[in-house]
């Protein structure tokens, strides 16, 4: 083995020192974007999947979908739209964070532009427009979502619901609802309404 010289020692050094340095930068490189682009489970952090900020004007824009031009198809979207939407506002929390605010409010907009008729969603807007959505409390929301429902069905000259008696007509679901009998009577409401539209 020939004996080393100094400055085979030194190329040693700077491609041993050079090699590490590229390792680590790739290493801390990898590190930095491990939370965007790893297939890391989110189940139990806070970071979310997608780092999405919602502007004012994804929210307030116009209707996405096109006309629907089957009548029954619209009737039974609408119906099963409002049971999904007061039932949400059935569900809502009585005193919610900021941030559960703020998710519904979002959502009622989203709502609103992504609804599969775009004739009746443009019409909703103009409504929302009108009457913005009220999410402070349960009862606040579930109160706005009444009225806002009863305008719909002014212009499409129905039948106005008693806002007093919402939750008759909307069964949350919820557990602290017990009682067999009282589940029997909200469940002929929900026909009935559901007939009704």
């Amino acid at each position: 083995m020939p004996p080393s010289t100094p400055m085979s020692n030194r190329r040693f050094l700077v491609l041993f020192f050079g090699a590490l340095a590229v390792i680590c930068f790739i290493f801390i490189s990898s590190e930095r974007y491990r939370d965007s682009s790893s297939p890391v489970s989110y189940a139990n952090t806070q970071t979310p999947i997608h780092h999405v900020t919602v502007q004012a004007d994804t929210l307030k824009g116009d209707a996405i979908m096109g006309k629907l031009g089957n009548e029954t198809l619209k009737a039974e979207l609408g119906r099963a739209a409002w049971k999904l939407f007061h039932t949400t506002m059935a569900r809502f929390p009585d005193t919610p964070t900021d941030d559960e605010q703020t998710a519904l409010f979002s959502y009622v907009h989203l709502f609103a532009r992504l609804y599969p008729c775009g004739e009746c969603a443009s019409h909703f807007r103009a409504i929302l427009t009108k009457f913005p959505p009220q999410v402070k409390t349960r009862s606040t929301a579930a109160a706005w979502a009444c009225h806002v429902h009863n305008e719909v069905n002014k212009s499409l000259q129905k039948a106005l619901f008693d806002c007093s008696n919402i939750g008759d007509f909307y069964n949350c679901g919820c557990a602290e609802e017990g009682g067999e009998g009282k589940k029997k009577e909200k469940e002929t409401a929900d026909l009935k309404l559901e007939r009704e539209g």
